[in-house]
């Protein structure tokens, strides 16, 4: 289920767009303010934005110049009442991928979310998005935040395995039997090694914690 992120400063306008991406089955995370995205883009990587421009305290457009200077690269959509060529094209100019001028069709506006979502392959079924780290394992890429990460398969199939049963505590033999498919040989110290290096691989500055060892049992995705 992809998620869209939507920042617009009127409530209702804000709830009905809810509403709408919601009964084409996307997530949805709202907000009148910057702040609450800001703190959603710490954790998590919405699969696109749609931004109106003028907001209180920034202007939406600065905004995702801002992102986009620091290599945040999630699709956006402005929705605005700016609506000058000039103003269009700043729009462009600062990291916007489409523009819809208020007042807009609903429908024209969803027809554009799906588009962009089929581009940028955020309608895939077996994508698996986590906090800030997704897995494409079709073309068996992941990134955390923005940055693409370098797996081995084994590794990237540990972390597969570890975010798709995110809710339960994996054991070392089940992780074996996983992605070792039970080769002869594998030990359970082997497990201990290899989630080392993905963890080094994926949290570098060992700040985010998303790998968490449970004594006597196993690991747990967090």
């Amino acid at each position: 289920m992809a998620l869209v992120v939507v920042i617009e400063d009127e409530r209702d306008l804000l709830d009905l767009l809810e509403y709408h991406l919601g009964k084409e089955g996307y997530e949805t995370f709202g907000s009148v303010t910057i702040r609450p995205v800001e703190k959603l883009l710490e954790e998590e990587l919405p699969d696109l934005m749609i931004v109106d421009r003028n907001l209180p305290g920034v202007e939406g457009s600065e905004f995702v110049r801002k992102l986009r200077k620091e290599g945040v690269d999630i699709p956006v959509i402005f929705l605005s009442a700016k609506t000058s060529d000039k103003e269009i094209e700043e729009g462009f100019l600062r990291g916007g991928d489409d523009y819809m001028s208020k007042p807009f069709n609903i429908r024209e506006l969803l027809l554009r979310v799906k588009a962009i979502l089929r581009r940028s392959g955020a309608e895939d079924s077996e994508r698996v998005l986590y906090r800030d780290i997704l897995l494409k394992p079709k073309s068996r890429e992941v990134f955390v935040g923005a940055r693409p990460v370098e797996l081995t398969k084994l590794e990237f199939e540990l972390l597969l395995a570890l975010l798709k049963n995110r809710n339960r505590i994996l054991s070392r033999v089940e992780l074996i039997e996983m992605v070792w498919q039970g080769e002869e040989g594998v030990q359970e110290r082997t497990v201990n090694v290899a989630i080392n290096r993905l963890k080094e691989k994926i949290d570098p500055q060992k700040c985010k914690n998303y790998i968490k060892p449970i004594r006597g049992v196993g690991y747990k995705i967090c």
